[in-house]
């Protein structure tokens, strides 16, 4: 069987990427609404609904280890997981009780986010110049979460159950497309395989590197404060009444755009430590713009949209450059793995305490009786929480990790 040629693999990885995002982008930004308005679920129970995505993480590896790299193809794995999340994403609207929703949520994140380590694990099997192509192929997931936020806001879903209906429908159509996606074969097969290996525990062998070690613990830490900004960000904006808020919203993957062409640049000219750090960096600057923004006056809009715009550098130069250092340290027989280590710390344990905890520094800020302003929280306190919980971070980032002399793919324990 020939190899499909770059410029044609290009294609099909970017709408690949697309249609991934698109999904993404249909429900996650706007459920904190939809619970808070329509559901009227509290604070607490919102921030566990983040939480969900967390636990299909943290899943995620172990259904890789177990079915995808050892029995089937990356591929058709893909296929099975859309078309099956597609369905249960479209059950979603008939479970209006915390007690139903939040288990039928797990479901859908466990079907959708072991395609994220699986669909870079492909992309960077087959990409021949990863380092430079991966970002540019990673920029239509960008687009296609732009596309959902639009395509929601047509459909006037922010605060109705038709975003997950938009999802599901995506989802199937999402994998239907990966079967023509190249052919990837599992790399673990054979009855040499140790139970290690299919549970892809084979890539903590990394941490034997103490850089790698370092890097991993700051991911772990980054991930606490920045996710207060995914559950907190739809609320504190629909109280402050804003008009359109998903289309203005979308600026920030815009500038995901932007700092996707700019990534091969910057790990080019400055390595992989100067580039993490400015993501971290960012992170700062977003969150103290936010905590300001609340008793800024007329520059209120301006704060709030520095801080939506920072997005691409906050991204992509955090976990896009993250996973290109994990793809470098890592050697063929253990780069599923490592792809799914990575999206067990960003998504998955990381994620789970920063949504449990966003959700619950929300509940003790909430303001009783809400004061004339209209808003009910404490926003400030809010935002300056994970504000000096970030800059601790970048301290600890900027004092211990040590860019890679050279990747070091032969020996993955260093």
């Amino acid at each position: 069987m020939n190899p499909v040629p770059q410029s044609t693999l290009k294609v099909q990885l970017s709408v690949f990427m697309f249609l991934q995002y698109f999904i993404w982008g249909a429900w996650y930004v706007s459920m904190g609404t939809y619970l808070f308005t329509t559901l009227k679920f509290e604070g607490a129970q919102i921030g566990l609904a983040y939480g969900a995505f967390a636990i299909g993480a943290m899943i995620s590896p172990f259904l890789v280890g177990l079915i995808a790299d050892r029995y089937f193809a990356s591929e058709k794995i893909l296929a099975v997981l859309g078309i099956l999340g597609g369905g249960v994403m479209c059950l979603l609207p008939q479970c209006t009780t915390f007690a139903s929703f939040y288990p039928m949520l797990i479901l859908y994140c466990a079907l959708y986010v072991p395609t994220l380590a699986l669909g870079n694990s492909l992309s960077l099997h087959h990409l021949a110049n990863a380092k430079v192509d991966f970002p540019r192929v990673k920029m239509l997931s960008a687009v296609g979460w732009i596309a959902g936020l639009f395509g929601l806001q047509y459909l006037a879903g922010a605060e109705s159950p038709v975003q997950f209906y938009l999802a599901g429908g995506a989802s199937v159509v999402f994998g239907l497309f990966a079967l023509a996606l190249p052919h990837t074969p599992p790399k673990k097969t054979g009855a040499d395989v140790s139970l290690a290996e299919i549970l892809g525990l084979d890539a903590l062998a990394l941490l034997k590197k103490p850089s790698f070690a370092i890097f991993i613990g700051c991911m772990f830490l980054i991930c606490i404060p920045l996710y207060f900004y995914f559950v907190n960000l739809g609320v504190y904006l629909t109280q402050l009444k804003w008009e359109g808020m998903l289309v203005k919203t979308s600026l920030a993957q815009v500038s995901d755009v932007i700092f996707f062409l700019l990534l091969p640049v910057f790990l080019s000219k400055f390595g992989y430590k100067i580039t993490i750090f400015i993501g971290i960096l960012c992170w700062v600057l977003r969150y103290f713009a936010l905590g300001f923004s609340v008793e800024a006056g007329a520059a209120q809009t301006a704060l709030i949209f520095t801080a939506i715009l920072l997005h691409g550098a906050c991204y992509d130069f955090l976990f896009i450059a993250g996973q290109l250092y994990v793809d470098e340290q890592a050697n063929e027989r253990i780069r599923g793995a490592a792809q799914g280590f990575i999206a067990f710390i960003l998504w998955g344990v990381g994620a789970f305490v920063g949504t449990y905890l966003a959700g619950k520094v929300l509940a003790r800020h909430t303001l009783t009786p809400a004061p004339a302003t209209g808003l009910a929280h404490d926003w400030q306190s809010i935002w300056l929480t994970p504000a000096w919980g970030a800059l601790g971070v970048l301290v600890i980032f900027l004092v211990f990790f040590r860019n890679p002399r050279t990747p070091e793919k032969q020996n993955p324990a260093g």
